[in-house]
């Protein structure tokens, strides 16, 4: 796959000013930095030189001051003592290492307080006449080191650490990569892509045929604008993708890039906000003189959620005035644009429930597109594009594997294709075969396998029961999926588990529903039929059975009780608010109609189970030997599986 982000300016030298700012070529601010810092090394030296020696004041008061050298003292803010020795007894005895040009002080003490040194050293000088003592000289004196470093040095850690953290903001955008200029923070870092820098062209784009047919037409108002403002048509303003995660957005605004002849500017919504209050609408206020200079052009905001969610919910909840900021000014600058200038804005999102009203109107987003997960046809085309790389084996049927993979999107299915060749590698294989396949969606759907998980033989046969619950149950149930295959060897946190093909309905009626709760709730009644009680096995089916019963009292309005009612919120609205909308009384009775559905479902099914037990006891027995059963074997215990028209066995 082609590497999305670039930027035109990675190739020109002359439009990159990074690169004179390299050691060794351009400014050489790093050897700046050293002569600052060797003189400055210098200054502290110089101002912190002394060459008088420190002692202690019983030696000064033994060897200098009782032997009358002491020529004067001089106190350094009442709390050093310098101290100078007579000329004449220099460069000799005690004092032979001090050179007799040296003008001192030659010696120094800490006094402590200025009280005892003054009655020390006036009783150390008792009985020596007045004009004989010795002079002391009070000084206050400044230390400019230690002063001018005190606020210098703060300051340059300072300045330090905003030039660091400027510099890393400052990377990235179209004005220059990592490291450039440090106020170009609340510049766009948008990657501007021309054509022929992306190598993703709608041909890789498989399976969203309707889509490509929108958004190639978006890349032709680009280029030949004046096919539809001959007729006044004006030309969309913006373009919203929203879909599940995998089904191709990104993707889908990579095939732009590469097909469209005119600047692309790629952003995350994320890429907007940052620490600093205004930077978000600083960008994108760069970002949009960047596009109009250079229109026609498009601009692609990838996670536009990031910035763009609703400013009425919850408002008591949010904190980030900036985000808000930052969607203010793009609602400015999309709604501000002349008309046919020449600029089309595409987003894309996975949550467009959240999604700012006023980001969605006309004359913004003008076009939503909506990607679903893809259709048998669709996945089929979708692998014949990732397969294109692999090298299959013989056996490879693309309509089986197509089949096999319902509810995929593109994503998975490229995960599906990478896993089936990482097996077949591990495996020593000179080509893929189907058998790889199977196990790379056995591997994705459920997890790896577990050969080590130590079963006892008690619990092996509780699940093998289970499953073979589940599977008699769906088989017998005419609106269940189709089973595949049966598995009791431990997968990911699964214990065993009941492979389907489930069917790609649009809608479900009532029936469908009630024998898909009927399949979910066969483990456990298996369990009870079998053993006379149940385990905690059955906490994914319970919980699955639970969802949908809701969904259908609560939402789909599938319950006479009830009536045409649901309480689905398509807007949000009630997502982070602490009301429901609906009474007390109506939730119990929400509740007590779920009680009643599920417990409906599960006595069917116990009498369903009931009636082929001596199929479901076979099944069960295979798996224990075999582990994995699979659609052939099933057919051998079960027969043919009844046809949707026929009806049920067991009615409810």
């Amino acid at each position: 796959m082609a590497e999305f982000r670039q930027n035109r300016e990675d190739n020109d030298p002359q439009q990159n000013p990074a690169d004179n700012r390299r050691p060794g070529g351009g400014s050489p601010s790093w050897l700046l930095w050293i002569v600052a810092a060797i003189i400055l090394g210098q200054i502290i030296f110089y101002f912190n030189s002394d060459n008088a020696k420190e002692i202690s004041w019983s030696s000064f008061k033994e060897q200098m001051l009782g032997n009358q050298d002491v020529a004067k003292i001089n106190v350094v803010n009442k709390e050093l003592a310098e101290v100078y020795i007579k000329k004449d007894k220099l460069g000799q005895g005690t004092y032979s290492d001090i050179k007799p040009s040296d003008s001192g002080p030659h010696y120094k003490f800490n006094i402590g307080s200025i009280d005892a040194f003054e009655r020390e050293l006036d009783e150390a000088q008792e009985g020596i006449p007045s004009e004989n003592r010795i002079e002391v000289e009070y000084v206050n004196r400044t230390n400019w080191t230690s002063s001018i470093l005190a606020w210098v040095i703060p300051l340059v850690i300072i300045v330090a650490i905003w030039m660091f953290i400027l510099r890393r903001m400052g990377g990235g955008g179209v004005g220059g990569p990592a490291g450039g200029n440090i106020f170009d923070f609340g510049k766009s870092k948008a990657k501007l892509f021309e054509k022929g820098q992306s190598n993703v062209t709608f041909d890789d784009v498989a399976g969203l045929e309707e889509v490509k047919v929108e958004v190639k037409e978006v890349v032709d108002f680009l280029k030949n604008p004046s096919r539809y403002t001959r007729l006044g048509a004006k030309i969309p303003k913006g373009v919203l993708l929203v879909g599940p995660p995998g089904t191709g957005k990104t993707l889908l605004a990579r095939a732009v890039a590469g097909e469209a002849s005119v600047p692309f500017y790629s952003i995350s919504g994320s890429e907007f906000v940052e620490m600093f209050v205004g930077v978000g609408a600083s960008r994108v206020r760069d970002l949009f003189l960047k596009a109009k200079q250079n229109s026609p052009s498009i601009i692609f905001i990838d996670e536009i959620d990031a910035i763009g969610r609703s400013r009425g919910k919850a408002v008591s909840l949010q904190s980030n005035d900036e985000r808000e900021n930052t969607l203010n000014q793009i609602l400015t600058e999309m709604d501000g644009f002349g008309t046919n200038t020449g600029v089309i804005v595409m987003a894309a999102t996975n949550r467009g429930d959240v999604l700012d009203r006023a980001l969605l109107r006309p004359g913004r987003f003008d076009r939503q597109i909506y990607l679903e997960l893809p259709t048998l046809k669709e996945r089929r085309a979708i692998l014949l594009v990732h397969t294109k790389a692999l090298k299959l084996g013989d056996d490879i049927d693309l309509d089986i594997l197509a089949a096999q993979t319902p509810g995929f999107s593109g994503a998975d299915i490229a995960n599906v294709c990478n896993e089936a060749a990482l097996i077949a590698a591990r495996k020593d294989k000179n080509a893929i075969e189907m058998s790889d396949f199977f196990d790379a969606t056995d591997r994705i759907i459920a997890g790896l396998e577990k050969k080590s998980k130590i079963i006892s033989e008690g619990e092996k046969r509780v699940i093998a029961y289970h499953e073979a619950g589940h599977a008699t149950a769906s088989w017998y149930l005419k609106n269940a999926d189709t089973l595949l295959k049966v598995s009791i060897v431990p997968r990911g946190r699964s214990l065993g588990a009941a492979w389907y093909l489930p069917q790609e309905n649009v809608i479900y009626n009532k029936d469908q529903f009630l024998d898909r709760l009927c399949a979910a709730l066969g483990g456990r009644a298996a369990e009870e039929v079998f053993f006379g009680k149940v385990s905690s096995g059955a906490l994914d089916d319970l919980e699955k059975v639970t969802k949908q019963a809701y969904m259908m009292v609560a939402y789909y309005g599938l319950n006479e009780e009830l009536g045409n009612i649901s309480f689905y919120d398509s807007t949000g609205q009630y997502e982070q608010s602490l009301h429901r909308p609906y009474s007390e009384a109506t939730a119990q009775k929400i509740d007590e109609e779920v009680r009643k559905l599920i417990e409906g479902a599960y006595k069917r099914t116990k009498q369903l189970l009931q009636a082929h037990r001596t199929e479901l006891e076979a099944l069960a027995q295979l798996l224990l030997t075999k582990e994995v059963v699979f659609q052939k074997d099933l057919e051998a215990i079960f027969g043919e599986r009844p046809k949707a028209e026929e009806e049920s066995p067991i009615e409810g």
